[in-house]
């Protein structure tokens, strides 16, 4: 198991009974410490704002029902920890609860009471600088894993702009003032390719997405036989049984 927190001394470590409870149960493989950021009283507005509408944007694009998205006081079981991935060298905090949703990952949430703010973060300078390093790992991870969604909402709405434009022209040449509106017919048929070729792409990464479910499937078997071989190269632990020699065979040519 893996017991995550912030180095700010954001939260108190006697939460962490109260985090593993879930895992240790057998109800959850990964859980996050709600801190209900609304009852803060050193978040200001703002923050407030913000994070209720950062944990708004992560529940609707990972399906899960996680209040407190941001939160860095988590828990993994061995098993999710194996299953997760992280990319972005911002926050995992987003990342991780996208991966776990999209990876059917069972996730749950505990009431913890956060200390008070003793210093400003040291991850941004500004709400700003936060949101939009945020947006970028949210649109990164969501297209990563929901990329047929992302270019093919993206491209329909090219080429429902292309069309509408089209028509447009179509309109103006039937009633014998098309000469005028050849720039219109130019722009449509540019956004008609454009939005065709956005589709197109989704189709081949929506595949490729497919290959990259097996990797990560493969890399997870892979990463559990490192586990069993911990005590050596040459020695493998089975569940529930002493660790067992392997012979080891060399070619003689």
């Amino acid at each position: 198991m893996i017991v995550n927190t912030d180095g700010d001394n954001q939260y108190r470590g006697e939460d962490v009974a109260v985090l593993v409870q879930p895992i240790l149960s057998g109800q959850a493989e990964m859980v996050v410490g709600d801190r209900a950021p609304h009852r803060l009283p050193h978040f200001g507005v703002t923050k407030r704002l913000l994070q209720a509408a950062g944990s708004w944007v992560v529940r609707q694009l990972s399906g899960t029902t996680t209040p407190d998205a941001t939160s860095g006081f988590r828990a993994f079981s061995r098993r999710a920890a194996l299953r997760l991935n992280v990319f972005t060298k911002f926050t995992y905090t987003l990342e991780t609860v996208i991966q776990a949703g999209k990876k059917h990952i069972p996730i749950a949430h505990v009431p913890i009471t956060p200390n008070p703010d003793r210093r400003p973060s040291r991850l941004f300078t500004s709400h700003y600088v936060y949101v939009k390093h945020s947006l970028a790992t949210l649109i990164r991870i969501y297209a990563l894993y929901e990329p047929l969604k992302v270019f093919l909402s993206l491209g329909g709405l090219l080429v429902a702009c292309g069309a509408a434009i089209g028509i447009r022209f179509l309109v103006f040449y039937l009633l014998g003032n098309g000469a005028g509106h050849v720039q219109s017919l130019i722009l449509g048929a540019v956004l008609l390719i454009v939005g065709f070729q956005t589709i197109s792409i989704g189709l081949v990464a929506d595949l490729i997405g497919n290959n990259r479910s097996l990797l990560e499937d493969t890399l997870f078997r892979v990463r559990e036989l490192e586990l069993r071989l911990g005590d050596g190269p040459d020695v493998v632990r089975l569940a529930g049984e002493p660790p067992q020699r392997l012979e080891v065979r060399r070619s003689q040519r």
